[in-house]
């Protein structure tokens, strides 16, 4: 499974695909799997890299890394579009030149990022 998500670059390293599949980020046809699963052709896969939930169907099992255009080849992606920018979350910002913050705004930062 790890070295499927990484020859297919869903994941950048294959240390990353296995951490991801072992912290349970990652489902075939629904279920959770181990780093070691050997995928088959029809498999759905459900990955979250990041804030992304990736879905591909498996067409052809590669273990090792090819071309992009090969391992393109060898999913069907089938992901969600990522959201558009105006509904992604604005972070907290300060204004330019606002100096240090005082104790009340870092305790304010603090609740805003849930600490």
């Amino acid at each position: 499974m790890d070295a499927f998500l990484w020859a297919v670059r869903i994941y950048k390293t294959r240390t990353a695909a296995k951490d991801g599949v072992v912290g349970g980020h990652v489902a075939v046809n629904g279920e959770k799997v181990k780093p070691s699963y050997r995928v088959k052709p029809g498999d759905r896969v459900e990955a979250r890299v990041g804030p992304r939930l990736r879905i591909v169907e498996v067409v052809e099992p590669i273990e090792k890394r090819v071309g992009a255009e090969r391992a393109a080849a060898c999913l069907v992606d089938h992901s969600p579009p990522p959201p558009r920018p105006e509904h992604a979350a604005v972070a907290a910002a300060r204004e330019r030149g606002a100096g240090r913050p005082t104790k009340r705004d870092r305790r304010a930062i603090s609740r805003l990022r849930g600490r």
